[in-house]
């Protein structure tokens, strides 16, 4: 299978000098670096070409390194059921840069664009329909971001007295800021609730 990858990716690289930055083998599977501007070209290139037939866009993601001066990395998985091969492409896009919509191509891009977009605020150019998907109306910040705090900026609850559902500032209890986040298996130089009865019994 890698010698069959390593062909692949030669021949993308000839074909499409103008779409790959570079590629490479790793864990078995192909990547190739893709520049942003020719990403639409580069999938409708796999698509057609009877040498890659990737007719199925399988998902598309991201990853996110806040350090990096390209930050986010859009991911595109693509199978070809036709020569039993997966691919992947990888984008690098600063915080402002806009991805290229591959919705013409694939329409099933259009969910897993929404879902980037909503997880991460990157913007596709090009998208029919650019909505959030998975948090609610007027959801402030994108929670995939390493930058989003984990217990988010508001909470949602049913208020009983309004009829209605309410947004509030998360406000984190004393309690919840002691947790000791400490796992059970390394154990505890103190005695934890419960256990006082386990040390009576082995004085006695």
């Amino acid at each position: 299978m890698s010698e069959a990858l390593k062909e692949l990716g030669t021949h993308i690289e000839a074909r499409r000098p103008d779409c790959v930055l570079q590629w490479h083998l790793s864990h078995g599977e192909l990547t190739v670096d893709v520049a942003p501007a020719n990403i639409r070209g580069l999938v409708e290139f796999l698509k057609s070409d009877p040498n890659c037939r990737f007719s199925t866009l399988v998902d598309i993601t991201a990853v996110d390194y806040p350090g990096r001066a390209k930050r986010f990395d859009v991911v595109y998985h693509l199978l070809s059921m036709y020569q039993n091969q997966r691919i992947r492409l990888r984008v690098g896009l600063r915080e402002d840069d806009m991805a290229l919509s591959v919705t013409a191509i694939h329409p099933s891009a259009g969910w897993f664009e929404r879902e980037v977009f909503d997880m991460f605020g990157i913007l596709f150019q090009g998208h029919p329909d650019l909505r959030r998907i998975l948090t609610d109306y007027g959801f402030r910040g994108h929670p995939l971001r390493k930058d989003f705090p984990t217990t988010g900026y508001t909470e949602v609850r049913y208020d009983e007295a309004l009829k209605r559902v309410v947004y509030e500032p998360v406000n984190l209890v004393q309690e919840y800021r002691q947790f000791d986040f400490m796992s059970p298996w390394e154990g505890a130089e103190y005695i934890l609730p419960g256990d006082e009865k386990k040390k009576e019994e082995k004085a006695g």
